[in-house]
């Protein structure tokens, strides 16, 4: 064939983009052939829309036949075309020295005629380089071949391309939806605000009406006991009275006048016990259970204990605290020898339902002192007359509140110079103590004088 022809020949077998006999041509709209992998990777590249590579005429799809006649006419001219010799010293088989011109189908490697002989490889398929080569190169028959695997990684690449689209429009998408979440975050906050407020109005009302409706228990019991008191000075005065009477005259009215002084003994007023209801307060324990200190009850973790005698729970207590029996009382002292400086903490303590206890912090306590309430900020359980009575230190202040059975919580805010006392189990406030002047340590302690 004339050199010329053979040249022209060549170059209608020949990609355009990659300059190389077709591997897999397909020819779009325009007319124009090139390989398919060559097009879908310039399209790709150029992130423009589809158009030929020869004319830029736009392509409106995608989903080309293989021109099969093209492709085989390839497959043949490369066939055709003589090998390099740039890379022959790497085709020499280095047993035996001769040239590599098999592929071993199974092991998928280069051999020399004597290679092919040999036990490893007898028993294998086998075909020549050029054959094998080209069989690989332009073959869409099994999974193996080029061509297959090659549309595989093409389909990954455009499935992962369409999850990185899926990934951009998530992001956008998850940008305006942390805006919105914002918004709905901020809009729940100001419901609750509105509803703590709300709760906040009804148990002012609450306690104000308690509050009048206690002072007014007050005031009328004041005035009943100050009749009373007025009935028992005259019954006083008439016992006075009686005794300067002639002796008959004294005996003949004794039965009755013990019989008015017993119906006036029985009449004796109630004192009124002030006590104000504690109302819940909605969330209080779940912020306060943020500040939690180590497992959270000072009997879990406080490191100095001591049990303490008659004496020295007279000391705490003086001639009010309840059975005065050494063998039916078990009192003890817990604290913390760590204290604290700085920061929010939060801690339970359970008094179950001991009559007589102490909870709060000190600073420097040491066990062989005299307890100093100076040097600590307290709330005192107190058991008096059958009544238990709820008070503080500082500032010394009894509290109308009901008093705690279980657990009860204690925040102490270091920064902000302040204390409150909680009834765990009825969700409510005891008290809040101020904290002036802070300039030692802290440590969390309890007394409980248990029956």
């Amino acid at each position: 064939m004339d050199s010329h022809v053979l040249q022209n020949f060549q170059s209608e077998l020949t990609c355009s983009i990659c300059m190389n006999y077709f591997l897999e041509p397909v020819t779009i709209d325009c007319g124009h052939t090139s390989c398919r992998p060559c097009l879908f990777l310039c399209w790709e590249e150029a992130q423009m829309p589809m158009c030929c590579p020869e004319c830029k005429e736009i392509v409106e799809k995608s989903d080309f036949r293989t021109n099969i006649i093209l492709k085989k006419l390839a497959s043949l001219a490369r066939q055709a075309t003589p090998p390099s010799d740039s890379r022959s010293g790497e085709q020499l088989c280095r047993t035996h020295g001769e040239k590599k011109w098999l592929f071993c189908e199974v092991d998928k490697s280069l051999l020399c005629s004597p290679c092919s002989d040999s036990p490893e490889h007898v028993v294998h398929s086998y075909s020549p380089v050029a054959w094998a080569a080209e069989e690989y190169r332009v073959s869409d028959g099994p999974e193996e071949k080029l061509l297959k695997k090659m549309d595989h990684l093409w389909q990954m690449t455009q499935d992962m391309q369409d999850n990185i689209n899926e990934e951009i429009n998530k992001c956008q998408s998850f940008v305006d939806y942390v805006v919105l979440r914002k918004n709905m975050i901020q809009v729940q906050y100001q419901m609750m605000h509105k509803f703590l407020l709300e709760e906040e109005r009804f148990q002012l009302k609450t306690l104000e009406r308690e509050a009048l409706e206690i002072f007014q228990q007050l005031t009328d019991s004041e005035i009943r006991m100050a009749q009373h008191r007025e009935r028992l000075k005259e019954m006083y005065r008439e016992l006075t009275d009686m005794c300067h009477k002639p002796d008959m005259e004294l005996l003949q009215d004794l039965g009755d006048i013990f019989e008015r002084i017993e119906l006036l003994e029985m009449e004796k007023p109630t004192p009124v016990n002030p006590e104000l209801s504690s109302l819940h307060i909605t969330g209080i324990l779940d912020m306060l259970n943020k500040f939690r200190v180590n497992n959270g009850t000072i009997q879990g973790w406080a490191n100095c204990y001591m049990s303490l005698s008659h004496e020295d729970r007279n000391k705490i207590f003086g001639d009010n605290g309840g059975t005065k029996d050494p063998q039916t009382v078990e009192s003890y002292v817990i604290w913390s020898a760590e204290g604290f400086t700085s920061g929010r903490h939060y801690w339970e303590v359970d008094v179950g339902n001991t009559s007589n206890w102490i909870l709060g912090v000190c600073k420097d306590f040491m066990t062989s002192d005299t307890f100093d309430s100076e040097k600590a900020f307290l709330l005192f359980s107190l058991k008096k007359n059958n009544a238990c009575r709820l008070s503080t230190n500082s500032p010394s202040l009894t509290q109308y509140v009901q008093r705690p059975e279980g657990r009860v919580g204690v925040f102490l805010d270091y920064e902000n110079e302040i204390m409150n006392f909680y009834d765990v189990y009825r969700c409510s406030l005891i008290c809040s103590l101020s904290l002036p002047f802070l300039t030692s340590p802290l440590n969390p302690f309890l007394f409980l004088d248990s029956p």
